[in-house]
């Protein structure tokens, strides 16, 4: 089908639009939970609040899942290596994220404040837990993993859990906790009405102005104080992938040589601002549709933000930066990359299709009469 460097570029932008499909989709039921304590006073709006999203939050969990199984037959060498620098970040994304299914399921079957107060308490804790977990991930991405391979292509991390805390990781947890907390705002804007929709509406509006300082600040520090990864030396994408046999330096500011290259590219940070600020205008108009899409693009822009900046860098090592895992030498064989692109081609289309058949077949304003009326079926 395709030469095999090509395979490795299509494959990057595949797993870029999985991201954002991801981060759209289960981004905006993670904001729902988020925002839950505080758009909703008493039970009956939360319910009214957790049912705007109750046919829809299992499937797009789904997104989450084809990222992962993209990543393992992609990129295996990142799949792994990525275990190793960030094992407990991750099985503690893992066990938040089986709060979800638990709470949306469990939590409207006993008739007790206590009970219901609870796992309200753990859909918020597992919708604000695995962004936060994701921004700090990235942040320090952007900063080099302390990993190295040996003769034998065994991975050595060097790093500590609690030094994945570090400032900038922190300010990129901020941009992608306030991310989804807008989207999350904007959805249920459009989604409930009166109370609930304006309480959203607001936080919306909040949270489009934290990811707007937040971004715009991460990217003064990543052009001051942030060192990126230049490759010095020529990758034979034609041989079989060896991570470690390129020159690897850094500068500081050099991740944004390529926008520096491709000025078009500046357009994609500046989406991911403008969108944000027209999201959180807009916001408050009914029926909202356009501050959702607002919110959906300014998302997009911060994930290609993130993903032109590092290109084509995916795991960048700290302390060995010509081990550093790029997309050319982190892939799996070119005949691994052919079938997935054929998988890939056949089912992504038709979960898009089912996806948005799902979303026109139960669209509706949730209000608190509906709940009324049936306190037995709803969530």
């Amino acid at each position: 089908m395709f030469d095999y460097e090509s395979l490795k570029l299509i494959w990057w932008l595949i797993i870029g639009i999985l991201l954002i499909g991801f981060a759209v989709t289960d981004g905006m039921d993670m904001g729902v939970g988020g925002l839950l304590p505080f758009v909703a006073k008493d039970d009956t709006e939360r319910r009214v609040v957790i049912n705007t999203i109750a046919a829809h939050w299992d499937g797009n969990q789904v997104w989450l899942i084809t990222v992962g199984a993209s990543f393992f037959a992609a990129w295996p060498l990142v799949y792994g290596t990525a275990f190793s620098g960030f094992y407990f970040a991750m099985m503690l994304t893992l066990f938040c994220l089986f709060l979800r299914p638990m709470g949306f399921d469990y939590r409207s079957k006993i008739d007790s404040p206590k009970w219901r107060y609870n796992w309200d308490k753990a859909l918020f804790v597992g919708s604000i837990v695995p962004p936060l977990v994701f921004g700090i991930a990235f942040g320090n991405l952007l900063q080099g993993i302390p990993f190295s391979f040996d003769e034998l292509m065994r991975v050595t991390n060097t790093g500590s859990f609690f030094a994945l805390f570090n400032p900038f990781a922190l300010l990129s947890g901020i941009v992608s906790v306030s991310m989804i907390l807008m989207h999350g705002g904007t959805w249920l804007s459009m989604r409930t009405d009166e109370h609930v929709a304006a309480r959203s509406a607001k936080a919306a509006q909040i949270f489009a102005a934290v990811l707007v300082v937040s971004f715009a600040l991460a990217g003064v520090m990543i052009a001051t104080s942030i060192d990126g990864y230049i490759i010095q030396s020529a990758i034979d994408t034609q041989g079989y992938a060896q991570p470690t046999t390129k020159i690897v330096t850094t500068a500081t500011g050099a991740w944004l040589n390529n926008f520096n290259s491709m000025p078009i590219l500046w357009s994609l940070p500046a989406t991911g601002l403008v969108m944000a600020i027209i999201a959180g205008l807009l916001a408050r108009f009914k029926p909202g549709g356009l501050a959702f899409t607002a919110s959906a693009l300014s998302i997009t822009g911060v994930i290609l933000t993130m993903g032109v900046s590092m290109f084509p860098f995916i795991m960048p090592s700290s302390s060995t930066p010509n081990h550093s895992l790029t997309l050319w030498d982190s892939v799996s064989s070119e005949g691994t990359l052919n079938l997935m692109l054929i998988v890939v081609a056949i089912f992504l289309p038709l979960i898009l299709c089912y996806t948005i058949w799902c979303y026109s077949k139960m669209w509706r304003t949730v209000t608190r009469s509906e709940i009324e009326k049936n306190t037995h079926s709803a969530y």
